[in-house]
């Protein structure tokens, strides 16, 4: 399991620990971006990803739920949506050894990010009655092994509306998966507040053999997010 080495943030350095960080309150700055800052300046997740070269301390959250539940494999065929600024197309990427030309991993989001060696970028919003299309072009029109998706909409304040758009990207991410994956695929997404809803809960439970919520300790404890992994992708299995 990757977790924030000694030294590295999390523990100890010098035989001494770390000390936390503390941030004033500076004139003209709300508690809440104090706060938001004093979580950053002390996050071991975020040393530890700036001294592995990753993109984003998110890097490790993917890490840590394929080192519990071996989501990747060398070859395979990897779709990863919402992947700005990069973290999660750099863990799949080394998983499933892109640069020794046996995986292939397909980055997929609307905000243009630095390439990623071996990775294939699509700029382009899933929504896009095309997407599936260029995604399928991009995969050479073979079938996906797993479908990742750590998308999430700008938060607006409002619980229920937050929750509303989060879940119309989950049922996106979901309409691409059942669209694109092969028998026995996997699908990831990041759902919130409190897991997937009991109508999706039971489509998945449909198209996939097996279906978990999952929250690595990566995650921030006080987050709302967490993420659902469907394994054995049976194909689209419609309601009666």
């Amino acid at each position: 399991m990757v977790r924030p080495g000694k030294g590295q943030g999390g523990g100890r350095r010098g035989g001494g620990r770390k000390l936390a960080v503390r941030v004033r309150t500076a004139k003209g700055r709300k508690l809440a971006s104090t706060r938001w800052l004093q979580r950053q300046l002390n996050d071991p997740y975020i040393e530890e990803a700036k001294r592995r070269g990753y993109r984003s301390r998110a890097a490790f959250k993917l890490a840590e739920i394929d080192d519990r539940h071996h989501v990747l494999r060398p070859g395979m065929t990897v779709v990863d949506l919402g992947a700005a600024p990069g973290g999660w197309s750099q863990i799949a990427a080394q998983r499933v050894r892109v640069m020794a030309g046996e995986g292939c991993v397909i980055a997929v989001d609307l905000t243009r990010m630095e390439p990623i060696a071996g990775v294939v970028q699509l700029e382009l919003d899933l929504t896009d009655p095309e997407a599936s299309d260029r995604i399928e072009e991009a995969m050479g029109g073979k079938k996906a092994d797993a479908v990742l998706s750590d998308m999430h909409a700008p938060a607006t304040g409002h619980k229920a509306t937050d929750h509303l758009r989060i879940m119309g990207l989950v049922e996106a991410a979901l309409d691409l998966a059942e669209a694109s994956l092969a028998p026995g695929g996997t699908f990831l997404c990041k759902v919130i507040q409190g897991g997937a809803s009991r109508d999706l809960i039971a489509r998945l439970n449909r198209s996939f053999a097996k279906v978990r919520h999952v929250k690595p300790k990566a995650s921030r404890a006080q987050s709302a997010e967490m993420y659902v992994l469907g394994t054995g992708f049976r194909g689209v299995q419609r309601s009666d």
